[in-house]
Formats: structure tokens, sequence, C-alpha cells
């Protein structure tokens, strides 16, 4: 047999395999909100004391923390709902992946997974997540945040708040999507409204909460 069928054959097969342990592995997390952020931003970053806060606030309401399992924001998150850790409240998950530079898995985590292809865990990301959480960040947490705005948009996942924390950081970005994308009719008001930018995160975890409780009653 051709060596690089061979080879695509057991991509397909390592690919299943993340799928089935990662599914596996979620399950019980069926409503969690999933925490996106920097790397790079360290103990000396507001944004990454802010990220603990919400994430003890919204692991104290029972609700699961996950995070891409890295440093930075992501560690800040991890530190949060471990924190809060006890029999009623939420969980600290990572959904590690292996890269070039930067990304090495927290030790603040109750459930560390590890995964290889990014179009994975990028659906481990949506699958359990009632809300998204997107904290300052580069080309990784935007990839994160158009991904979750684009299957809000196009009805392949459930509408939930996607919520943008840091005006300071964000505000040029909606005011280009506003300025530019609307204005060239690329989207519409409706499709803007998918997104809520925050400064205080006691607004992010009302929106939660708020959402959370729409969905237990409905």
């Amino acid at each position: 047999m051709d060596e690089n069928k061979v080879r695509e054959a057991w991509r397909v097969l390592r690919i299943q395999s993340e799928l089935v342990n990662g599914t596996e592995s979620l399950v019980k997390f069926s409503r969690a909100v999933t925490i996106f952020g920097s790397a790079r931003l360290g103990t000396d970053s507001d944004y990454y004391h802010q990220a603990e806060k919400l994430a003890y606030g919204i692991a104290k309401e029972g609700i699961p923390v996950i995070t891409g399992g890295g440093p930075g924001i992501m560690e800040a998150a991890n530190i949060g709902a471990m924190t809060a850790n006890g029999p009623d409240e939420g969980e600290s998950i990572g959904l590690n992946i292996k890269l070039p530079a930067e990304q090495s898995a927290n030790k603040y985590q109750d459930l560390s997974l590890n995964f290889r292809y990014f179009f994975v865990r990028k659906y481990m990301f949506v699958k359990h997540a009632i809300a998204f959480v997107i904290f300052p960040g580069g080309y990784g947490t935007l990839d994160e945040l158009f991904e979750a705005l684009t299957l809000v948009q196009t009805e392949k996942i459930v509408k939930i708040p996607i919520i943008l924390v840091g005006y300071d950081y964000w505000e040029g970005l909606l005011g280009w999507i506003e300025s530019k994308m609307m204005a060239e009719n690329c989207i519409n008001q409706h499709d803007r409204d998918l997104i809520t930018l925050v400064d205080d995160i006691e607004d992010a975890l009302k929106i939660i909460l708020s959402h959370r409780a729409l969905t237990i009653n409905n």
C-alpha cells in the first residue's frame, strides 16, 4: 500500500480517537463557560487577575470553567475555578495542545486533556459551552472569537453569550466592525449584537447567570 495513504489512514484514526476521548471525558460538563485569552498576559496584567476572579465567581455558581489549559489568561481562569472547588462548585478544565512555543499545561486543572488537532480541540470548546468569555489575546484568541461568532450567526450552535472583556483592548476592533463591516453590508446589526463588550467582570457574570437561568427554565 502507498505509504502516504497509510499515513493518512492513521491520521483519521488519531482524529477519531481525540474526538471519542474528548467527548467521553467532557460529557458530564454539559453546561460550562469557556474562557479564552492570551498565553502572554501574566500576573503583571490586570486582565490576568480579572480572569481569575471571574472564573472563581463562575465556579462558585456550580458552573465548570473550560480553558485552553496553557499559561497566561488560561492559567488565571483555571486558578480561579480550582480555588472555588468544593462539592457544589464547578470544576477547572484545560484542553491543552502541543505548540512550538508558549503552550505548556498549567497545573491548575481538575481535568486536563491533550489534543493534537486544533479543530478537534475547538469542537470541545464549543460543544459544552453555555457562554464564551474572551479576554485580550492574539491571533489564537481572535480565531476562537470569530469561530464562535460564525457558529452562532449561522445557527450551527444555539445562541449563547459571547462576551468580550476590556473596553480599551476591544473597542478598536468593534469600531472597525461597525464602521467597515456593517457599513459595507458584510454583516448586519443582528450580527453585531452577538457580541457584548464589558469592562466589569461582575457584568460578565450577571450575563452568564441570566442566560443559564433562561436555559434552565426553557
